[in-house]
């Protein structure tokens, strides 16, 4: 009888290896509550990148929802 794996894949990780290879400055490293070094996104410098003008605050955006 093979035995399952009951392990829940981590996903986050693997996006951000894929982030981190289109976006390397955006990558960086902390510690987290082990103590334990790990890659974390800076969202900042990530939505830099994306966009030539970075939306924030009041300014007029455009956006279409659906359920």
């Amino acid at each position: 009888m093979e035995k399952l794996d009951l392990q829940t894949p981590d996903i986050a990780s693997g996006n951000i290896e894929k982030i981190a290879a289109l976006f390397p400055n955006c990558v960086t490293e902390s510690r987290d509550a082990d103590g334990a070094v790990r890659p974390v996104v800076n969202f900042d410098l990530l939505r830099q990148e994306l966009s030539g003008e970075v939306v924030d605050g009041p300014a007029e955006r455009y956006r279409l929802n659906w359920p």
